[in-house]
């Protein structure tokens, strides 16, 4: 008994060993791309500068608070991009694939052209609000009708469109000087990110964490709701909890950053690529790394034109859709 057992696990101690090895080096990847964030820009000031009165503006008042919103969106939409596949037992699940993001959009744009307000308290309560309705309907979709996954991601991408199509009406009835604001939030952008925002990129930090704790749950949940509950685990309660924790995550992210598509398709599926399965180690990492793919593609949003910026959103979708095709492609995707 002991020769079937001691294989398993050193196995189970080997793929550990490494899942920490590939979170170490996804952490100094992080590390390294802020501080080059911090850096670089249109003044580059290294961090031997960064204590002179310039670098107080440039580095700590402008491009630290931007950053800080940008590796916790990443962070956020990667996680809650793992969780939606999950809940929904699809790899494609993606909150801006399935129109979630489009609906916490939406709400926001509403808020904007009605002239309702710009509190950051009452935008983020309407990305919530919108996010949510999305991802219920959904879940709807997906429980009382009983569709197959490729018929809730048809359905998915539909609500997408229809809440684009909104989004561009109100576009049109907009005012000019509405229209620079609801292009920021239809194109994903960070450039209007200062510390007045705190309050929102602060608040994603403890749901992110508390949703890496409950990753066993959610290993549990991806092996289907039938075994889930013959393993003792109260699906529908925990299945509407992680559904409050996404679309707290996604309504949040779209407050500050507006849309932002496929951050939550493509890490997970990299890191599963990767070999990296478990929800526990899943999680950390899609953290990691969707923090650190959205720092690169700010990057490359602030420094592909001389005194302009490319929209976040053009970025992530620009890399993200070649990627999507792909895997609707090839059979890696019966592998997810």
């Amino acid at each position: 008994m002991n020769k079937e057992i001691n294989p398993l696990i050193k196995f189970t101690k080997r793929q550990r060993i490494d899942d920490r090895k590939k979170l170490f080096l996804m952490a100094l990847v992080l590390c390294f791309l802020f501080v080059f964030s911090l850096s670089v820009g249109e003044i580059t000031l290294f961090p031997h500068q960064w204590l002179t009165d310039e670098a107080h503006l440039f580095v700590w008042q402008i491009r630290l608070p931007r950053i800080l919103a940008v590796v916790t969106v990443g962070a956020s939409l990667a996680i809650a991009g793992a969780i939606m596949q999950a809940l929904f037992q699809n790899p494609l699940a993606e909150p801006g694939l399935l129109g979630v993001s489009s609906g916490a959009g939406v709400c926001v744009v509403l808020l904007i052209v009605l002239q309702i307000g710009l509190n950051p308290w009452l935008i983020s309560s309407a990305a919530i609000f919108g996010a949510l309705g999305i991802t219920l309907l959904l879940m709807f979709f997906t429980r009382i009708r009983k569709l197959s996954n490729a018929q809730l991601l048809l359905i998915g991408v539909a609500l997408g469109v229809m809440a684009s199509a909104i989004m561009t009406w109100l576009v049109y009835f907009s005012s000019a000087l509405d229209l620079r604001q609801l292009m920021y939030w239809l194109m994903g952008s960070f450039s209007g990110i200062d510390w007045r925002h705190q309050i929102l990129f602060w608040a994603l930090i403890p749901i992110v964490l508390i949703l890496i704790l409950q990753a066993d749950v959610l290993n549990y949940l991806s092996l289907g709701s039938f075994r889930a509950k013959q393993l003792g685990i109260s699906v529908n309660q925990w299945r509407n909890w992680f559904i409050l924790a996404v679309g707290l995550l996604i309504g949040l992210s779209v407050a500050l950053a507006g849309a932002i598509s496929f951050v939550g398709l493509v890490v997970p599926h990299l890191l599963r690529l990767c070999g990296i399965t478990h929800y526990k180690t899943l999680l950390p990492a899609c953290a990691l790394a969707g923090g650190g793919l959205l720092l690169l593609a700010d990057l490359l949003s602030r420094l592909i034109l001389n005194g302009a910026e490319v929209p976040i959103g053009v970025i992530t979708a620009t890399l993200g859709a070649p990627l999507f095709i792909w895997l609707l492609a090839t059979k890696e995707i019966g592998r997810l």
